[in-house]
């Protein structure tokens, strides 16, 4: 009798098992991806967290001076869309493995080109892109489960902070932000969006803005060559008034003019100004656009220009108002979506 129980014992323990790949049940340290763009830099770190579960941490379930896989299961790992800093330090654009060293008051972090551990079972020294020295902090709050999070984030940094029980380790990346976006404005301007005139003249308007006019030319020419659109006569003539030939410009602007759309009109009537701060410009522009075209169906445009400016002026109440009268003003789902982005848009820069 006994030996069928140890049997039918082995026998079930075989078919749990089997059935482990057949049926999905909760991991003891389940997955989770978390990501953060930075300027037009995706980066992304993806793992798995295992939990405190009553156990000593720091210099026991995870030991001092050890290479740690910085998660549980496969080794966590970091991937960035473009080249970055990481601690002061270049790191090409790719996928990584991350690992760390941990000590008391040091951690030596690891980026890895083999990314295909599982723990740190097949970990090589020799495979290592960058090492980089990081101070963990002490935490008042206890993380139960290991999470990765990104603090701090700006338009060219963030730091990506790992947690666990009582412990905050922070690693700063940066970026060259105007070498990505420029490097990103390249790549969009081979692909799809070669033939797309809109697309240049959007390109030029960055370069405008961000101090290389030659360039600027350059791309708003070649939108032009494409087709003449009111954007890339307007940006044009943007580029040939920083360039000193007002004459110019003014030609352009008129030739623009002579096409725009209602859409248009209203936009760089209240735009350009806006642009420039001069939010009493812009608020007279479209009160008297509206007093103007009573009837115009645009004038949820008008509106949402008008909650737009007082948001960017610092004047929530006055904002909010108008957004109201162009959300009552749209006549579709499309239109109501676009007052949204507007309202979404203006929240987050009075952040």
């Amino acid at each position: 009798m006994k030996s069928i129980a140890i049997g039918t014992a082995l026998f079930l323990a075989a078919l749990s098992a089997a059935g482990q790949s057949a049926i999905r049940l909760p991991e003891p340290s389940p997955a989770a991806t978390v990501g953060q763009t930075i300027g037009v830099t995706d980066v992304t770190i993806t793992y798995h967290r295992p939990a405190v579960n009553k156990r000593k941490i720091w210099n026991g379930l995870v030991p001092y001076g050890s290479p740690w896989r910085t998660g549980a299961n496969e080794n966590t790992t970091i991937s960035f869309s473009t080249p970055v800093k990481v601690e002061g330090q270049m790191l090409p654009a790719g996928t990584y493995a991350l690992y760390a060293i941990p000590a008391a008051s040091q951690w030596t972090m690891i980026f890895s080109k083999f990314t295909g551990d599982w723990g740190v079972y097949n970990y090589d020294p020799s495979e290592d892109v960058l090492r980089v020295t990081v101070t963990p902090q002490t935490s008042a709050d206890s993380e139960e489960r290991l999470t990765y999070r990104f603090d701090d984030v700006t338009n060219n940094s963030a730091i990506a902070s790992l947690r666990w029980e009582k412990l905050r380790v922070p690693i700063r990346i940066e970026v060259d932000l105007k070498a990505t976006i420029r490097s990103s404005i390249s790549d969009t301007l081979r692909g799809g969006k070669h033939w797309d005139p809109n697309a240049w003249a959007a390109a030029a308007r960055w370069e405008l803005r961000n101090g290389d006019p030659d360039t600027a030319l350059a791309y708003a020419d070649h939108s032009l060559a494409l087709g003449t659109t009111y954007g890339g006569l307007r940006t044009k003539a943007a580029v040939l008034e920083k360039k000193g030939d007002a004459k110019g410009a003014a030609e352009l602007r008129d030739r623009a003019a002579s096409i725009a759309t209602e859409e248009e009109t209203i936009g760089s009537g209240y735009g350009i100004p806006l642009g420039a701060k001069k939010y009493d410009e812009s608020i007279s522009y479209l009160n008297n656009y509206a007093a103007a075209h009573p009837s115009s169906r645009e004038l949820w445009r008008v509106y949402t220009g008008l909650g737009e400016v007082y948001a960017a002026k610092g004047d929530p109440a006055k904002a909010k108002e108008y957004f109201d009268k162009a959300m009552a003003a749209a006549h579709d789902t499309a239109e109501k979506t676009e007052v949204w982005d507007s309202i979404n848009a203006a929240a987050a820069d009075a952040k």
